[in-house]
């Protein structure tokens, strides 16, 4: 008999948007992701680096937003290679960055991004003393 393999191939948060097409439209041009779907003008999907998010037009709490905003909760982490270059270059593509590069204690360093919605993107990348105690 055969043990059935299982193994996770993907996840993707499904964030809430006002307005599907300007919600896309950052995603796109503002942070460099592409276009995967868009299905009947109320749900869509985007991806960079094979790494997807998912949008549906739906209503959402505004108090809610505003207090993951005000508490810096966040909404999705992005681990990344090469952070000073993303950074750079979704500044140069106008994106809304809320928190610049800073080294953090628990040994990475990030930015927080905010999308039209009010929701807070961390792109992260482990600091050089991190990665050298994960090697062998």
């Amino acid at each position: 008999m055969n043990p059935q393999t299982t193994c996770l191939t993907g996840i993707a948060p499904q964030l809430l948007v006002d307005d599907i097409d300007r919600a896309i439209a950052y995603y796109r041009d503002r942070l460099g992701f592409d276009v995967d779907f868009c299905y009947d003008s109320f749900y869509a999907g985007v991806s960079r680096d094979g790494h997807a998010i998912h949008l549906k037009c739906a209503p959402k709490t505004a108090g809610d937003r505003a207090h993951r905003k005000q508490n810096d909760h966040l909404d999705a982490y992005i681990g990344v290679s090469g952070l000073a270059s993303l950074h750079d270059e979704l500044r140069s593509r106008g994106a809304l960055i809320t928190k610049a590069p800073e080294t953090r204690p628990w040994s990475c360093i990030d930015f927080y991004v905010e999308d039209p919605d009010g929701y807070i993107l961390c792109f992260s990348e482990p600091t050089a003393s991190t990665q050298a105690a994960e090697r062998p």
